[in-house]
């Protein structure tokens, strides 16, 4: 019976052995992980009822305002600034545009940088 497992191991059966010994660890691993999902979603809140929906406001749907705001100056300053050391950000400011009329191409003009055309003269 000994010589019998040493001629296993010494021939292709310890690479059998192997290949079986790692399919057990993955199944393992894929069922531990299995058990730690299904915990993790036992500890989740629950979804809400029917009654806990949001509801539609009153006075109906909301709409989409579209209006053009004036952009915010930015500040001069012997340092460079970073995004975050800007007022808004990188938003628009929240004083309303005098004009309301959205910006269109000029005649003659590329449409757009690198796009091969003459360019706005």
């Amino acid at each position: 019976m000994n010589t019998a497992w040493m001629e296993l191991a010494a021939g292709r059966g310890a690479l059998g052995i192997g290949l079986v010994v790692a399919g057990v660890v993955v199944v393992g691993l894929l069922l531990g992980a299995f058990v730690l999902g299904f915990r993790s979603k036992r500890r989740e809140l629950p979804t809400p009822r029917p009654e806990e929906q949001p509801r539609m406001p009153a006075g109906g749907p909301v709409r989409e305002t579209r209006e053009r705001r004036e952009p915010d100056e930015v500040p001069r300053s012997e340092e460079r600034l970073t995004p975050h050391e800007l007022k808004t950000n990188g938003r628009q400011s929240d004083r309303t545009s005098a004009s309301q009329e959205r910006p269109r191409w000029s005649e003659g003009s590329s449409g757009g940088f690198g796009s091969g055309g003459p360019g706005a003269r």
